[in-house]
């Protein structure tokens, strides 16, 4: 029989911090729910609820359009860091 792996069990961090909107112009409350290459993070890994996630999503996609946040991190820039050793 398989192990069973244990996890944390996930929260939303928005609920929790009770944001009832997430402004756009937010740029650091939206690095919790994007990955270091500017990717909005599932659902499923985040922990968020709903509301929270469609809020977030529609925020970070006002943020690109008004150049707040990059639509493209240069990866160059993140590996360089691992090979420069």
């Amino acid at each position: 029989m398989a192990e069973r792996r244990k996890y944390g069990k996930k929260y939303c961090k928005y609920t929790e911090m009770k944001i009832d909107f997430i402004d756009y112009k937010n740029t650091d409350l939206l690095k919790l729910s994007m990955s270091e290459r500017g990717k909005i993070m599932p659902r499923r890994l985040t922990g968020n609820s709903k509301n929270a996630q469609e809020m977030v999503e529609k925020a970070i996609k006002r943020a690109r359009h008004m150049a707040l946040v990059p639509y493209i991190v240069n990866t160059q820039n993140v590996t360089d860091a691992a090979y420069v050793k």
